[in-house]
């Protein structure tokens, strides 16, 4: 999710663990912890050689449950020894650091990017795919809640006693915009329920109910899905509205080079793509200005056809006409963002809306 969210997350959840006269600095504190994962992206900006490094170690060991709880223990003994506040309620700023840290994988791996939470094992990165990377409708109750906590909650020290009454309205207004986001976030794993089924009833006219396939949210909503399968030669497509859709879903075939594909796997960058998207990607070859031929690499997870956020060069042809991979680089976005987004909304309650 977004570092907004995040932020908010962490001050919600850390400031209602530790004791009132502390919500301030656990605003603050989870605040910092609940964004404090994605700074990985800072260190792949400066360190890393290669876009396939910065794209699939992001969310990787920063963002491994492990990690994080061994973090939290170190800050906490270090801050137990150095803030007096921590010192008064030990094991509440204890519960409040872990779970502003472990929070935000766990949020993350309601979104389709691909979460490494069980980071260092072998697993494959955890894609939930019920919400979209953002949201504001799980975002603004969260924030609505730290905004009056903080209002509510004077700057007192540890010693320092509040009005039992203004501590009551603070963590009422937490709860409230805790209960809200969790259960929109409820909702987006009902909803995507309600389309997977829906989907796997019309793939089995197809007879494509066993081909790999995954549902995601379109941009900023959770009314309006996408649902990616995947067969040899290529992949099918289809939207559902809840809102505005009845009967069976609507598939529409696209082709991929996945022949060309087959012959580049070798290389572990390539291969490194592969598992990270899961598989869930298509290859098309695309003429250049000059005339050569270059293999593009499209992460259908993430975007609408053909208009997807994360492409990839990946090869050219050689002297003797074959596919030669090149080095992975990323491609820039393409595409108009607010025609798309127009026609995500249009979609939510009209079934024939084209992009």
């Amino acid at each position: 999710m977004d570092s907004l969210t995040q932020i908010v997350l962490g001050s919600s959840i850390a400031a209602l663990v530790v004791p009132p006269n502390h919500r301030r600095q656990a605003i603050l504190a989870g605040g910092v912890l609940g964004t404090l994962p994605d700074l990985d992206v800072l260190w792949f900006n400066v360190f890393s050689s290669d876009v396939v490094t910065e794209v699939t170690w992001h969310r990787g060991p920063s963002h491994s449950l492990l990690m994080l709880t061994l973090l939290g223990l170190l800050l906490w003994l270090l801050l137990k020894s150095r803030n007096s506040l921590v010192r008064g309620a030990p094991l509440r700023w204890l519960l409040a650091i872990w779970l502003a840290l472990i929070t935000h994988p766990l949020l993350d791996a309601f979104t389709v990017y691909g979460t490494q939470v069980l980071w260092p094992m072998k697993t494959l990165p955890v894609m939930w795919a019920t919400i979209f990377v953002i949201d504001p409708l799980y975002t603004v109750p969260l924030l609505i809640g730290v905004i009056a906590a903080w209002q509510l909650s004077p700057n007192k020290t540890a010693q320092q006693t509040s009005s039992s009454g203004r501590d009551k309205a603070a963590r009422n207004w937490l709860v409230a915009g805790l209960l809200v986001s969790s259960a929109y976030l409820a909702w987006s794993v009902a909803a995507k329920y309600l389309v997977d089924r829906v989907a796997s009833q019309s793939l089995a006219v197809l007879n494509l109910q066993n081909a790999p396939r995954f549902s995601t949210p379109l941009p900023f909503n959770t009314l309006v899905w996408r649902v990616i399968v995947m067969v040899p030669d290529g992949y099918w497509l289809g939207d559902r509205s809840l809102v505005a859709d009845r009967g069976a879903m609507q598939f529409t075939f696209h082709e991929s080079d996945n022949q060309a594909l087959a012959q580049l796997t070798s290389g572990p960058q390539l291969k490194r793509l592969l598992w990270f998207t899961h598989g869930f990607i298509a290859a098309h070859a695309q003429r250049r200005e000059d005339g050569g031929l270059r293999l593009i690499l499209a992460d259908l997870r993430m975007g609408l056809e053909p208009d997807y956020f994360f492409r990839y060069d990946i090869a050219g042809i050689d002297g003797r006409g074959h596919w030669a991979a090149a080095e992975i680089t990323q491609l820039p976005e393409s595409g108009d963002t607010a025609k798309t987004l127009s026609w995500v909304w249009r979609r939510i309650y009209d079934s024939k809306a084209t992009p």
